[in-house]
């Protein structure tokens, strides 16, 4: 398999998980957002800011203006809460709500 059949065959089981675990209504960049949140959690609950997901290099080269739509899109779908008791621009992600507990193979 030369280079860039094995990167499509890897973006095809990539695409077929995120829609396992319901993620395929999200833009691409709303997906990098989540899944930069949830990379800077140590643990379920784990109070994240603006700032720590905007550094992030799934994140990082993104107009600051795509950045906070993808944010407010995540809000509203509620996969990202604001955090209660803390500072504006912080949040939890709601990882427990990403799809069903996958199915070991």
């Amino acid at each position: 398999m030369d280079k860039l059949s094995s990167i499509l065959h890897l973006r095809e089981m990539l695409r077929q998980l995120e829609r396992d675990v319901g993620l395929e209504d999200l833009s691409r960049f709303e997906r990098d957002v989540l899944l930069a949140a949830h990379g800077l959690c140590e643990r379920p609950g784990d109070v994240i800011s603006s700032e720590q997901i905007r550094e992030h290099a799934l994140v990082r080269s993104a107009a600051q203006a795509t950045f906070y739509r993808a944010l407010r899109t995540l809000l509203a779908r509620g996969l990202l809460e604001r955090a209660a008791d803390t500072k504006a621009k912080s949040y939890i992600v709601r990882s427990d709500l990403v799809g069903a507990p996958l199915p070991l193979r």
